[in-house]
C-alpha cells in the first residue's frame, strides 16, 4: 500500500471538490483537515474486494464533512442567547454616561443654550424635532432655528480644525 502522503496528494482535488460542492468558504483549512482525517480512515478501513476506493472515499469524506457542519450548526444554535438574556447581560456593562455628556458639551461651548439643548436632545436622547418642540414647549420652527444655528457654528469649528 502506498504512503498516506501519496494518497492525500492523489485525492486532494476530490477533497477540494467536496468542500466546494458543500459551499464551505469559511474555515476551509479546518474542513480540509477533517477531510484528510476521513481519508486516512478510508485508507485504513477499505477492503479492495468490496469495490472501488474512489467511490468509498468520496462518500465517506463527504459524510464526515456533513457531520462536522451539523456539529457546528448545533453549537451555534446552543450558544445563542435570547433577547432577554442579552439585555440583562448588556445592562450589566452600562457605565455612568455623565462624563460622556460633559465631554460632548465641552466641544459645544460656542453654542447658545438652546442650540446645546437641540444637540443633546438630538444626539443624546435621539429625539425628533417635533418631540424636542413638545418637550421644550416651543414651536417646531424654533427648534429648526436652533438646529440651523448649531450646524453653522459646528461647521465653522470643523473647517478651522481642517
Amino acid at each position: 500500500m502506498e504512503s498516506f502522503d501519496q494518497i492525500a496528494e492523489q485525492y486532494k482535488p476530490m477533497i477540494h471538490k467536496i468542500i466546494s460542492s458543500l459551499h464551505l468558504y469559511e474555515d476551509k483549512g479546518e474542513f480540509y483537515q477533517h477531510a484528510l482525517i476521513a481519508l486516512w480512515e478510508v485508507s485504513q478501513r477499505f477492503n479492495p474486494e468490496k469495490g472501488d476506493i474512489t467511490n468509498y472515499a468520496y462518500t465517506f469524506i463527504r459524510g464526515r464533512l456533513l457531520v462536522e457542519l451539523k456539529k457546528i450548526a448545533l453549537a451555534k444554535e446552543r450558544c445563542v442567547c435570547t433577547e432577554e438574556e442579552f439585555r440583562r447581560i448588556a445592562g450589566d456593562f452600562q457605565t455612568d454616561r455623565t462624563l460622556e455628556r460633559e465631554i460632548l458639551l465641552s466641544y459645544c461651548e460656542m453654542l447658545t443654550p438652546n442650540q446645546q439643548k437641540w444637540l443633546l436632545y438630538t444626539f443624546w436622547d435621539v429625539l425628533s424635532i417635533k418631540e424636542i418642540a413638545e418637550l421644550e414647549k416651543v414651536t417646531v420652527s424654533a427648534v429648526k432655528q436652533w438646529r440651523k444655528g448649531a450646524r453653522e457654528k459646528i461647521k465653522v469649528v470643523i473647517n478651522e480644525l481642517i
